[in-house]
């Protein structure tokens, strides 16, 4: 159902957020990563943050699940954008940090904790992880689109099945998009790395 949606509408989805000004949660992502950090974009819609953290000097991997998306961002990026879903994932403590801006909001709340998983293994020891959800507590559909909403507590729930992956900051945002009134959910998480 959300595969078809991005494929149906790619180019206005790409159109409405790849000029959308994500400084500020770059800044509080990049602070934790070390110069040249490889990065995972998973579910990079149009390749937006991608493309940011390669012209930051990192070193980018990224997939979506939608191959209209996978397409746009390959073009608007200049890199080798993957066509692929979080359930493929299988990479194994390569990743510094892992960006999952608006994306994990689309995985069933039953699915969430084997997906998180899955990124949770990627990520290299004293590696960061950027997640974020609209603010709620519900799953629910709109405009052909599945959303899995979170607050705290439910965040707290899915990581309490993780227990490598430690919250280092939590916190609300407005929606960036000028003609959106939404509240985001933001967490920083780290896989703490030898002591």
């Amino acid at each position: 159902m959300t595969i078809n949606y991005y494929q149906t509408h790619a180019q206005t989805f790409f159109d409405g957020t790849v000029n959308v000004d994500m400084a500020s949660l770059y800044d509080s992502f990049t602070r934790h990563l070390p110069p040249g950090s490889r990065v995972l974009d998973a579910g990079c819609g149009s390749g937006r943050d991608a493309k940011a953290f390669h012209e930051m000097g990192y070193q980018v991997d990224a997939f979506d699940a939608s191959s209209g998306m996978v397409a746009l961002a390959r073009q608007h990026t200049g890199l080798p954008v993957e066509l692929m879903s979080f359930g493929e994932v299988s990479a194994c403590n390569i990743y510094d940090g892992i960006w999952c801006c608006a994306s994990l909001l689309h995985v069933p709340a039953a699915g969430l904790p084997a997906v998180m998983q899955k990124l949770a293994d990627a990520l290299k020891p004293g590696g960061v992880w950027y997640v974020s959800f609209k603010y709620g507590n519900s799953e629910r559909e709109k405009d052909g689109r599945r959303f899995t909403d979170m607050n705290e507590a439910g965040l707290g729930a899915v990581l309490s099945g993780i227990p490598e992956i430690q919250v280092v900051e939590l916190w609300t945002t407005q929606d960036k998009r000028p003609d959106r009134d939404e509240v985001w959910l933001n967490a920083i998480l780290q896989k703490p790395g030898p002591t």
